[in-house]
């Protein structure tokens, strides 16, 4: 391999939001990729997984089986996140480079591969294509998602198409952009790319009827609704009713935060209340990158989840069509204080990580490293992640029943859900 040489990365909220090359070569590598069509087809339709808020996209790289991608707006190259994956792919590196991203550590090791070939369902290919490939699986996505997640990718599909992104049918439909015209209904949103990455414009109401304005992110790739940068703009303050938290993993370490109510968001017509929204600490690296960058935050699935989305690069706008139902639900997050990982070769085992003080949970006693083996009857085996988060969420004041191993012991034990925030 070559010299080595640093980029850095924002991991945000449990996804990589940015990636910055300082490495020359490799910075310029990633613009000689593109997605085309197989065929003479207008558009492709792909299903996909959708697992903790995110996107998850299945694709082969080179000769390999399947793999799960996550899809993501604005990371710039294609990015496997698990090495163990990159055995059998017969990947030519060409150099390493060292990884910086948030929290205190030494950087991590990366390689670029080149001249790639990379298939995604439907009729999409990509040759010539560049990978970065990460020394160890630092971010774990796999334990969040709750099943087998290989790495993230997306400018380079968006950059070439127009992305219709369907939550409800869970599909994704690229057309071509020159044989395509929004018709429907939704309205058409002003976008800006820049570094690779889609901003808009929107206004965060605080309780006292302040308008802020803010640029922030569309998102594909962040779980959250709502994150707002303190210090980005005078005016950007913590709700009265905060929760500290740990918002995500960097690469080098943890992101930690606050998290609370914002009174409203709002984007043209569009008016959103109660946005459950994240502030990472002032001196993270988050917060940093977003002084520098002159934006205030980024939205995520969590909020995108209520539209049917359409963003067309080449034109630059999105077009947001709600879905009734999704568009009224109230923002929730969790309300049991537990944060659950997934693990084992299959990812159905589902291990208490971490507990709030003082929430349902820790009252009932429950610790960090018991493992979850029954949930209200139903053994969790049979269960995703996403089905456990899910019931953590929904309904305050109903009663969880949860049976646990600890060590060599099992016990039961019971509490009810507490909206926190």
């Amino acid at each position: 391999m070559g010299a080595s040489h640093t980029f850095r990365v924002w991991r945000g909220l449990w996804i990589i939001i940015a990636l910055f090359f300082t490495a020359g070569e490799a910075a310029q590598a990633q613009y000689a990729l593109g997605f085309n069509f197989t065929s003479n087809k207008k558009s492709v339709k792909i299903p996909f997984e959708w697992h903790s808020n995110l996107i998850i996209v299945p694709i082969r790289i080179n000769d390999s089986d399947t793999l799960n991608f996550i899809l993501d707006t604005g990371i710039s190259m294609t990015l496997l996140t698990d090495p163990k994956a990159a055995a059998g792919l017969g990947l030519h590196y060409t150099r390493q480079v060292n990884v910086i991203g948030v929290g205190d550590g030494d950087p991590l090791k990366a390689s670029i591969a080149i001249n790639n070939r990379i298939f995604v369902p439907g009729g999409i290919e990509a040759r010539g294509h560049n990978i970065v490939v990460l020394s160890e699986d630092i971010l774990q996505l796999s334990s969040y998602v709750g099943m087998p997640v290989h790495g993230i990718f997306g400018f380079d599909l968006f950059k070439n198409f127009v992305v219709k992104i369907d939550f409800r049918q869970k599909e994704i439909t690229l057309y071509k952009p020159e044989h395509y015209q929004y018709r429907g209904k939704g309205e058409k949103i002003p976008i800006v790319v820049e570094d690779t990455k889609p901003y808009l414009y929107a206004k965060a109401i605080y309780a006292d009827n302040r308008e802020v304005p803010i640029k922030v992110i569309l998102d594909t790739g962040a779980g959250h609704a709502l994150s707002l940068d303190m210090g980005t703009h005078e005016e950007i303050q913590l709700p009265d009713k905060i929760i500290r938290a740990q918002l995500g993993r960097g690469l080098n370490g943890v992101i930690t935060g606050s998290v609370g109510r914002l009174e409203k968001l709002k984007f043209v017509s569009y008016e959103l209340q109660n946005v459950i929204t994240s502030f990472p600490d002032t001196n993270s690296m988050a917060a940093q990158i977003a002084r520098k960058l002159d934006r205030q935050g980024n939205i995520g699935c969590e909020l995108l989840k209520r539209f049917t989305v359409v963003i067309d690069y080449s034109r630059n706008y999105v077009v947001l069509k709600p879905v009734k139902k999704m568009y009224k639900e109230s923002f929730e997050r969790d309300m049991s204080g537990l944060e659950v990982r997934a693990k084992g070769e299959k990812f159905n085992s589902f291990v208490i990580d971490k507990l709030e003080d003082g929430s349902p949970g820790d009252v009932a006693g429950l610790k960090p490293g018991d493992e979850i083996i029954a949930l209200n009857g139903k053994m969790t085996s049979a269960l995703r992640l996403s089905d456990i988060l899910k019931t953590f969420q929904k309904g305050e004041g109903k009663e969880i029943k949860i049976f646990v191993k600890r060590g060599n012991e099992f016990f039961f034990t019971s509490f009810f859900l507490k909206r926190m925030i």
